[in-house]
């Protein structure tokens, strides 16, 4: 169950829900996500009340189309699975928000599942008693298998 935040500049409601559905498919496509696990934070900064900035770094030029998009996860991916994820999301939100890939930039932050309380004040991946494992509780193996989030 990967948590995604998508910070955009004046993209304006359908674009920046068009990304937040490619970052989805791309996340069900390459990590195997469960289709019904999105959980997501959409932020369309207008200029006046928030800005983004963003520089041409490592020969990539961006501009005012740039999506910012983190996505906090479970660790357990390989480099050539994440290599796939963020050439997917590019792929995507090129397709359904119209963002050239030079402005999709993705951030990754892994950690362990602890790390995650979804509701209720408990930590459902680690319940007490469980140690220091990273298994999931009998009652969430069926929708959700680490490291699949």
């Amino acid at each position: 169950m990967p948590f995604v935040r998508i910070d955009t500049l004046q993209a304006g409601p359908r674009r920046l829900e068009a990304l937040g559905r490619a970052v989805h498919e791309a996340l069900v496509e390459t990590l195997g996500v469960p289709p019904e696990d999105r959980f997501q934070v959409l932020t369309d900064h207008d200029g006046r009340s928030g800005t983004l900035h963003c520089d041409d770094y490592l020969g990539v030029h961006r501009d005012e189309g740039i999506a910012y998009i983190a996505i906090t996860m479970r660790a357990g991916r390989t480099p050539d699975q994440k290599r796939a994820l963020y050439r997917r999301i590019a792929e995507l939100a090129r397709d359904h928000a119209g963002t050239e890939p030079r402005n999709v930039f993705v951030t990754v932050t892994e950690n362990a599942s602890i790390d995650w309380s979804l509701g209720e004040g408990e930590a459902q991946y680690a319940p007490a008693g469980a140690g220091d494992q990273d298994a999931l509780p009998a009652a969430l193996e069926t929708t959700t298998a680490p490291p699949a989030d």
